[in-house]
């Protein structure tokens, strides 16, 4: 990111307005009813209100996406400073299995239901993609790769922040009634939600073990982005011109930096009384890429892009959450 960017106020109003929306979600999750939603969930939710109610400057989104994307893999890093490696070993090989065949069940699954609902090809594997893996990130990722359009790049992100919203308030609605325990609620959150951040703020209500499970097991399906990306690129490319280039594959980098901070974490290098500071930053930090993430929520466009590829991916979603939750019990890992 260019040092000019750093200086355009705008920049800084986007993160400001982010920096707000958590702090004002702190106070408000403290209220009966978004005390059962938690603060994260809270935070996308003024979020949304916020870009209904208030007309948003263009200019301030460079800043809002920076804390959707940059400041949120900042805060999942120093998440890692919660977390053992002693945890990611005993998650044991079932945990990792329920992730790869959430992924592959989820985009085989919406991809079809898109295509029989008549959506584009393109956008058709952008919403698929979203749903496996891993949100707008995985949208962002795959579109170079099939050649698709801003359009239906922006149609296909919209779509999955908005399902992603929803069924991360209805996860923590549901979950005092779900056979989960918090080990089983996270893998289940983990496995089936749309963005990382989703996937947080959905398992926060079952505690820090939920947490942990969730982070994990989203990050296996992140780390699958590089070897779907591959594919894709190579069945849309079958039949074509187009060569395939090793660099043009996004690698999500920050899972490094997650590990790096549990093993530090499990080598009790940094006092807890340090570590335990950083996870209460890293919480904020999410919070504040859980505003952005409701700010780039566009309810209006909706009405724009045809109901087609949101019904595809909304019925997707419902059976990839019948999918996994299944996995979970099958597995007995509800516990």
């Amino acid at each position: 990111m260019s040092q000019s960017l750093f200086r355009l106020k705008t920049f800084w109003y986007g993160i400001a307005l982010t920096f707000c929306i958590a702090g004002l979600s702190y106070f408000l999750a403290k209220l009966p009813f978004l005390m059962i939603l938690g603060q994260l969930v809270t935070a996308i939710l003024i979020g949304i209100i916020i870009r209904a109610l208030v007309p948003i400057p263009d200019k301030w989104f460079t800043g809002i996406q920076f804390s959707n994307k940059v400041i949120l893999r900042a805060g999942i890093i120093l998440l890692g400073f919660r977390l053992n490696l002693v945890d990611i070993y005993n998650a044991g090989w079932r945990v990792f299995l329920i992730a790869a065949l959430c992924l592959s069940f989820g985009i085989t699954v919406v991809y079809f239901l898109a295509k029989l609902f008549g959506v584009d090809k393109k956008l058709a594997i952008l919403v698929a993609c979203g749903t496996g893996i891993c949100g707008a990130a995985a949208v962002v990722a795959i579109s170079p790769q099939v050649k698709a359009d801003n359009n239906q790049t922006a149609v296909a992100a919209t779509i999955i922040a908005l399902l992603g919203t929803i069924f991360t308030v209805v996860y923590t609605l549901i979950y005092p009634i779900l056979p989960l325990g918090p080990d089983g609620y996270g893998i289940f959150s983990g496995a089936t939600l749309h963005e990382i951040a989703h996937v947080i703020a959905a398992a926060d209500p079952g505690g820090t073990s939920a947490v942990d499970m969730a982070v994990i097991v989203k990050l296996t399906r992140v780390a699958l982005l590089v070897p779907v990306c591959f594919v894709v690129a190579k069945m849309v490319n079958v039949g074509t011109k187009n060569r395939f280039s090793w660099a043009e594959l996004p690698v999500p980098w920050f899972i490094f930096g997650f590990l790096a901070t549990s093993a530090i974490n499990s080598f009790d290098i940094i006092p807890s009384s340090i570590t335990d500071f950083l996870v209460v930053c890293a919480y904020f930090l999410i919070a504040m890429s859980m505003g952005a993430l409701g700010l780039n929520v566009h309810l209006p466009s909706f009405g724009k892009m045809g109901g087609k590829p949101f019904a595809a991916a909304f019925i997707g979603s419902i059976l990839l959450s019948a999918f996994g939750l299944g996995l979970v019990l099958l597995f007995h890992l509800a516990g």
